[in-house]
Order: C-alpha cells, then sequence, then structure tokens
C-alpha cells in the first residue's frame, strides 16, 4: 500500500465491482494479474492508454482509437555539447521544405535537438542509411547551417533516435471521464513535441486534478472534482495541441527557403521564398505571443483566456493566410485554420467555455 509498482501496467478496471478479491470504488487489475482498489483512478498511461480505451470502449492502438499519424518522423538527440553560444542562446529554429531542424540548451552543457522530416509512417524501416543516423541527416541536411553540421559532428550514434510522431484531436465530445476514473497528460490530449508542452501539459493536468480532489468533503464524490477538472482543462490543453500541431505544419507546408541575394544572384526568388523572406521579422512576434499564452495561463483559472485566444488566433491566421499562397492551394486553410489552433472538437465546447469564464471573470476585464 502507498507503493509505486514499476512496470506493471493497468489491464483493465471495473467500478462498484461486486466479488472481486478487493473491492472498492474502482478496482483495478494489473498485467500481472493482481487486483487493487481506490477512491480514483487516474489514466496517465500515454497515448496508448488502456483506461482511455475500457473508458470509452474502443481499441488503444489502430482504426477507432483516435489515435492519428502526425505526417512527421523525428530525429531526437541528446549529448554533452560545447556550443560556440552557449548560454547566450537558449532555442534555434531552422526552416526549409518539407523538414526543420531545431536546437535547445537543456543546461549544465547538454543540448537537444530535433530533425522533423515529412515521411510515411514506417521510414525508420523503409528509408536506408547503410552509414548510419548522423551521416543520413548531414545528408538530409546538407547545404544548411553550420550550427546543424556542428552538433551532428558532435553526436554518437548511440546519442539520437527515430520515432514517427502521433497525436490526437481534442477530447470535447468524448469523456474525460467516467465515474471515479479519469484520464490525464497523453492519454486523453497527446500532442505533436514542437512547444515542448506535452509533460508540461500533463503537470498542469495534475495541478487542477489535485485542487480539485482537495476540495472534496466525502470520497464517493471523485466523480464531480473530475468534471471540475475537465471543465478547466479542457480549452486550454486543446488549444496547446492545435497550436504544437500548427507549428509543424505551417513550417513544413507554409514556408520554402527564404529568397535571397548571393554573389548578384538571385536565389529561391519565387513566392514561397518571397513571402517566407517577408515573415521573417513577423514570425518572432507569433512565438512572443504563443508562449506567453503557454506561460502566462498556467494556473487554469478559467476556461479559455479570450484575449490571448483572439490574438493568437488572429495572428496565425494571417500566417495560414500567406502561407496558403505559398503552397498554391488556399485549402490549406481547411485543416490549420481555428479548428487547428482550438481543436475540432474544442470549437464545440469554447462558446460554453466563454460564458464560464464571463461569469467568473466579471469585474476582472
Amino acid at each position: 500500500e502507498g507503493v509505486v509498482n514499476n512496470g506493471v501496467g493497468v489491464h483493465s478496471y471495473t467500478t462498484g465491482a461486486v466479488g472481486s478479491r478487493i473491492t472498492g470504488p474502482v478496482d483495478v487489475k494489473l498485467e500481472d494479474d493482481n487486483i487493487v482498489a481506490g477512491d480514483v483512478l487516474v489514466g496517465a498511461d500515454g497515448i496508448w492508454s488502456q483506461v482511455r480505451a475500457a473508458m470509452r470502449d474502443e481499441p488503444a492502438r489502430g482504426d477507432g482509437s483516435g489515435v492519428a499519424y502526425s505526417g512527421y518522423t523525428v530525429f531526437a538527440g541528446e549529448l554533452a555539447y560545447n556550443s560556440p553560444d552557449n548560454g547566450e542562446v537558449g532555442y534555434k529554429v531552422y526552416i526549409g521544405p518539407n523538414q526543420y531542424f531545431v536546437i535547445t540548451d537543456i543546461g549544465k552543457g547538454r543540448y537537444q535537438y530535433y530533425a522533423f522530416l515529412a515521411r510515411d509512417p514506417g521510414s525508420a524501416e523503409t528509408e536506408e542509411k547503410p552509414d548510419g543516423t548522423v551521416p543520413f541527416l548531414k545528408k538530409t541536411f546538407e547545404g544548411w547551417s553550420p550550427d546543424i553540421h556542428a552538433i551532428l559532428d558532435a553526436t554518437r550514434e548511440d546519442e539520437i533516435e527515430q520515432r514517427d510522431l502521433y497525436d490526437r484531436p481534442p477530447s470535447s465530445l468524448k469523456p474525460w471521464s467516467v465515474g471515479p476514473v479519469g484520464l490525464l497528460g497523453d492519454s486523453v490530449h497527446a500532442m505533436m513535441p514542437n512547444l515542448g508542452q506535452g509533460g508540461c501539459q500533463a503537470i498542469e493536468d495534475a495541478i487542477v486534478l489535485a485542487e480539485e480532489l482537495k476540495g472534496l468533503t466525502s470520497r464517493t464524490e471523485a466523480d464531480i472534482a473530475l468534471t471540475n477538472y475537465r471543465n478547466r482543462r479542457l480549452v486550454r490543453s486543446a488549444a496547446v495541441q492545435g497550436l504544437s500541431r500548427f507549428a509543424s505544419d505551417i513550417i513544413i507546408r507554409g514556408f520554402d527557403t527564404p529568397a535571397k541575394i548571393v554573389d548578384g544572384r538571385l536565389e529561391n526568388f519565387n513566392y514561397a521564398g518571397i513571402v517566407t523572406r517577408l515573415l521573417q521579422p513577423i514570425l518572432p512576434i507569433f512565438f512572443m505571443v504563443q508562449f506567453n499564452f503557454l506561460y502566462e495561463g498556467w494556473r487554469n483559472e478559467f476556461a479559455f483566456d479570450v484575449k490571448a485566444g483572439l490574438l493568437i488566433g488572429g495572428l496565425g491566421l494571417f500566417l495560414l493566410a500567406v502561407g496558403a499562397g505559398a503552397v498554391g492551394d488556399a485549402a490549406v486553410l481547411l485543416p490549420f485554420g481555428l479548428e487547428s489552433i482550438f481543436g475540432v472538437e474544442a470549437l464545440a465546447g469554447i462558446s460554453e467555455s466563454i460564458s464560464t469564464f464571463l461569469g467568473g471573470a466579471e469585474g476582472m476585464l
């Protein structure tokens, strides 16, 4: 009792169980066939959640699970690296057609980097890398910034791994909880890693859930706490999901190598290249507003930050509009409009959330 058991996942659960070895408000059968009981079960078991599958009567993987391939594979590296701008620049992004590269200073002389490539699922097995992953990436990013090649040259093969990226649409029309069983983190709002918010949003979930559980006066009222937790977290988590996907989609589909003059010659002097060059001074403004939203709203005091949401939405739609021209098809706006920023299902709940926000924020604006 009170001990964390690592390596033993949840197999299934029952509520109001009768005849089980241990009977509680929720009985959990573990993968080792042990049964434990509790007042609340929180499914924080990741994107392939067994708890979610049992709650919604759907498969944990594959068709019907709600989990979808994002269209991107990522090569993630972490290493000790003596960067020439250590302590001065913490986050660098290099953008190009159908791929981009991110370098992040994570402190104490260690760095992470991510190479995002638009690929079909399973490319790790189908795309040959006869000389290893590092040479493959150096060739893939040939002609790009020396910063990319410097950190790749410092990388050992065992310091980098490839994985396909999956995410989920926001869960507004499907439950976050049923009775004393709730979902948390990637099990309910898995997202792309572009903003580094997957773990952060799970922590916010945990803080809000703890606040709601502390306010209960009876152990039988867990469902009330779980419903309040969902109401406080739904739209913000959906917005972060959308922003994370937006960051990938608009970069890969909307932008190109910037137009420039090299030795008196025009390079990449086409619509996409010109638009990308013109947007370079605007993107930092969007990122500033975006990160302000991420780091100012963590208390989840209201369901929806109206002012930040409208500002992000306006800037996002502007970028989408010019990006649509860059790919030569205005239809790009359809999959990456407000539904990308807030989430398709979450849009259905925004009206109710705004009303709740305005009621709670009366006199504060």
